[in-house]
C-alpha cells in the first residue's frame, strides 16, 4: 500500500496551502538527491514531489481524500510522475528554495539535456468523455535544428575555449559575512557553463541549437475520462539539448458541462419528470440513455419528488476496463399539473375528498385512486 500523503509530508489533513509548501520546503532539504546520498534518497523526494502536488491541487486532493491514491488513478491522474511542483525540474525547485550554492556537481551543460514537458488543454463534450473518441490537435514545439544539428554554430565553423572560465565553465566567488569567508562556485556567466564561445551561431536557429515548429498530432481519448484527466505522449514535447531526449506533452482534458446529465464519478444523475397519476399508480416508461438509445424504466407505485431510480450499468465506463461502467441514476420530479379541464378538476376534488374521508375501507389510496380514475 501506498503512504499516506499527509504522513509523507508530517502534516494534518487540514493543512492550509502555506503549511503544506512549508513542509515540503522542510523535507526537501533533507532528502533532496543532491544533498541526501542514501540509497532511498530519490525515493523519498519522489513521494514528496507526489504528496506536495496532490494536496496542492484542490481538485485531486478532494479526490484523494475521499477515495486515496485509486481515486487519483481512476480518474486519469499519474501517481508516478513527472510531478508539477510550479517551479521546474528537481535542480530549478532546489534552487528556487535555497539559491545557487554549488549543489547538483553532477550537472554538465556540455552532456545530453532532456527537452522541456508541455501542456495542452483539450475541451470535450459530455458524450465524447464517457464513450471516448479521437482529436487532431496542432501543437507548437522545438525540434533540432536540421542545419547545425544541434550544435548551435554554423557548419564548418570553429569555437573557441572561454577566456573567462578558462574553459572550466564554472567560477569562483568569495564573499565576506559575520561568519567568515564564503566561496561559491557557479557556472561562467560568459560560456554558460560549457567552457566554449560559439564564434559563427547557426544563423537558421539564431545560436539555439532548435527551431519552433507547429506540428498536428492525432489523438486517442480512451473512454471514461473526466475533467483535469492527463494523456502523456512521450517525445512530443520541446527538444532535448547536446542529444538530450524531447521532453512529453501532456494533454489535460476539460469536459463542458452538461444540461442533462450530472457526472460523479463513473455514476451519472439526470432528472426525469414524471405526472401525478405515473407518481400515484406507477409506470413504465421509455427514458434515453447515455449512447442515446431507448430503454424501459419502471416507476414504482408511490413514487416521490427525489426519488432516485438506477439503471445499472448504463453509467461511465470505467477507464482500461468498458466492460465495466458506472450507473445511471434518475432523479424523479413530479410535476403538479396547471391548467386543468373541467373534467380534471372534478377527479382531483374527489380524489381529495377521498383523502380526507375519515373512515377509510381496507382498501389502500392506491385503489382508490384506480377506481376514481376508472370510474369518471
Amino acid at each position: 500500500m501506498s503512504k499516506d500523503y499527509y504522513e509523507i509530508l508530517g502534516i494534518e489533513k487540514n493543512a492550509t496551502k502555506d503549511e503544506i509548501k512549508s513542509a515540503f520546503r522542510k523535507k526537501a532539504r533533507v532528502y533532496h538527491p543532491d544533498i541526501n546520498k542514501a540509497p532511498d534518497a530519490e525515493e523519498k523526494f519522489k513521494e514528496l514531489g507526489k504528496a506536495y502536488e496532490t494536496l496542492m491541487d484542490d481538485d485531486k486532493r478532494a479526490l484523494y481524500d475521499r477515495y486515496g491514491e485509486d481515486g487519483l488513478k481512476n480518474a486519469g491522474y499519474s501517481t508516478s510522475g513527472p510531478f508539477d511542483f510550479g517551479f521546474g525540474n528537481l535542480n530549478d525547485i532546489f534552487e528556487s528554495f535555497f539559491g545557487n550554492m554549488g549543489f547538483g556537481g553532477g550537472y554538465d551543460p556540455n552532456g545530453p539535456q532532456d527537452g522541456a514537458d508541455l501542456r495542452y488543454n483539450l475541451e470535450l463534450e459530455f458524450t465524447e468523455a464517457v464513450f471516448g473518441t479521437e482529436k487532431d490537435i496542432k501543437i507548437t514545439h522545438t525540434e533540432v535544428c536540421p542545419k547545425c544539428n544541434g550544435s548551435k554554430a554554423e557548419p564548418g565553423s570553429k569555437t573557441e575555449t572561454c577566456k573567462t572560465c578558462g574553459g572550466r565553465g564554472k567560477v569562483q566567488q568569495t564573499t565576506n559575512t559575520i561568519l567568515g569567508q564564503f566561496t561559491q562556485i557557479g557556472e561562467c556567466p560568459k560560456c554558460h557553463g560549457t567552457g566554449k564561445i560559439i564564434t559563427s551561431p547557426c544563423k537558421n536557429c539564431s545560436g539555439t541549437g532548435v527551431v519552433e515548429v507547429e506540428k498536428s498530432i492525432h489523438v486517442k481519448i480512451p473512454a471514461g475520462v473526466d475533467s483535469n484527466a492527463k494523456i502523456r505522449l512521450s517525445h512530443e514535447g520541446n527538444a532535448g539539448i547536446n542529444g538530450g531526449y524531447a521532453g512529453d506533452l501532456y494533454i489535460v482534458l476539460y469536459i463542458k458541462k452538461n444540461k442533462n446529465y450530472k457526472r460523479d464519478g463513473y455514476n451519472v444523475y439526470t432528472e426525469l419528470e414524471i405526472s401525478v397519476p405515473q407518481a400515484v399508480l406507477g409506470d413504465i416508461i421509455e427514458v434515453e440513455v447515455l449512447d442515446g438509445t431507448k430503454t424501459s424504466l419502471k416507476v414504482p407505485p408511490g413514487a416521490e419528488s427525489g426519488q432516485v431510480l438506477t439503471l445499472k450499468g448504463q453509467g461511465v465506463p470505467h477507464l482500461g476496463k468498458n466492460n465495466q461502467r458506472g450507473d445511471l441514476h434518475f432523479v424523479l420530479k413530479v410535476k403538479t399539473p396547471t391548467n386543468l379541464s373541467e373534467e380534471e378538476k372534478k377527479l382531483y376534488t374527489r380524489l381529495y375528498e377521498l383523502s380526507q374521508n375519515k373512515k377509510y375501507t381496507n382498501d389502500s389510496i392506491f385503489d382508490k385512486v384506480k377506481n376514481v380514475l376508472g370510474n369518471n
